[in-house]
């Protein structure tokens, strides 16, 4: 009995997640704000259309060089320091958008900010399932810590051409700032390092130092392949949710379809987030979770570039936001067990890493070929 009081499980280990999910979410915001509306911010600011993509690339370009640095931050440090650098720089950076607003050099330094906060946030979503919850509801943590990736973009896709049209342009970087101000202060609130008792045997918590962890995953042939479905899987998502309206507007289709055809593809992952990890906590199976994913995201990607029509679109857009989100969390979750005992933020900050560097290519790829 003494060794099963060692270990708990926590009411407020929800709280913790949901005060993670709202920074989480008001990052992607800020990162996605730009791209349903590239046209008009290029009208804006008197720029082309690859200076707006760029508004939204910076974040990859900077992950780049952060996201190491910002894992070692996490797995030293713990989740309420290191995810509290990027909630202040959100909300720092979010509400200085709005001040300087009409000033793309000054944005674009303001978006550089929020981009260095990315990965001390989104590395933490497998640390902050292992601190809190046991190995039983782990990839459930995650995949609702990746859920809120998608409600954050899936607000931006959906919001940002309605308030630009309503409001302007300022205004609605002004509600975009104060709304990072609010999601900051909830996680410092609310956010807490670990629970009084572990939720889990020592064990199953124990790690490896970073640069250690780091020698251990190159011997890992299931990470190294892992590595590679997130070069291709992320790189297609960050490079599809930059140019969506780019990619449709030749075809015939509004600004509003464009923005309702990127709202079905988050719609569907937000979907394939709640469901597929799941499953895959209820079978304990990982990998044939994956492969199902990726089978199901290339058949979406197919009726996304060929579709002949706005239904035919759209419906592609459901079912590779369905397959290839919610094969991200269950991803982050294998990678952090096949990799034991290397650090969670090491193992979760490579694969997003992975995604950001092929997102670059694919995303100036995409604009040579317009």
């Amino acid at each position: 009995m003494a060794a099963r009081d060692e270990f708990r499980v926590y009411g407020y280990r929800w709280i913790v997640l949901v005060a993670y999910m709202a920074i989480v979410a008001l990052n992607q915001l800020l990162w996605i704000t730009f791209a349903p509306v590239t046209v008009e911010a290029a009208k804006f600011y008197g720029v082309s259309d690859l200076y707006i993509g760029l508004l939204s690339m910076s974040f990859m370009i900077v992950y780049i060089v952060v996201s190491i640095p910002a894992s070692w931050a996490i797995d030293t440090w713990g989740i309420r320091i290191a995810v509290g650098i990027g909630a202040a720089l959100t909300g720092i950076f979010g509400l200085m958008r709005g001040l300087v607003s009409d000033n793309y050099t000054l944005v674009m330094i303001a978006q550089v900010g929020i981009a260095v906060g990315q990965p001390f946030i989104l590395n933490a979503v497998t640390t902050v399932a292992a601190r809190w919850f046991p190995m039983r509801e782990r990839a459930t943590a995650v995949g609702l810590g990746s859920l809120a990736i998608y409600l954050g973009i899936l607000g931006g896709v959906a919001l940002t051409p309605w308030l630009t049209i309503q409001y302007g342009f300022s205004e609605m970087l002004w509600v975009y700032g104060v709304a990072s101000i609010g999601a900051a202060i909830i996680f410092f609130v609310f956010g807490k390092e670990r629970p009084a008792s572990p939720p889990c045997p020592p064990e199953l918590e124990a790690r490896s130092l970073v640069f250690d962890g780091l020698k251990q995953i190159m011997h890992q042939k299931d990470f190294i392949l892992l590595l590679v479905i997130f070069f291709v899987g992320l790189g297609v998502f960050n490079a599809v949710t930059t140019w969506i309206e780019d990619i449709l507007r030749p075809r015939g289709f509004s600004i509003t379809q464009a923005g309702a055809v990127g709202g079905m593809m988050i719609g569907g992952g937000i979907l394939g987030a709640i469901i597929f990890p799941l499953l895959s906590d209820y079978y304990r199976k990982r990998k044939p979770f994956i492969v199902l994913a990726l089978m199901g995201a290339a058949v979406g990607l197919m009726g996304v570039a060929y579709g002949p029509g706005f239904t035919v679109v759209s419906l592609g857009a459901f079912l590779l936001g369905f397959s290839l989100l919610s094969a991200g969390p269950i991803g982050f979750q294998y990678g952090a067990e096949a990799t034991y005992p290397t650090p969670e933020g090491t193992s979760n900050g490579l694969l997003i890493l992975m995604g950001q560097i092929s997102g670059i290519i694919f995303i100036f790829g995409m604009d040579a070929f317009k």
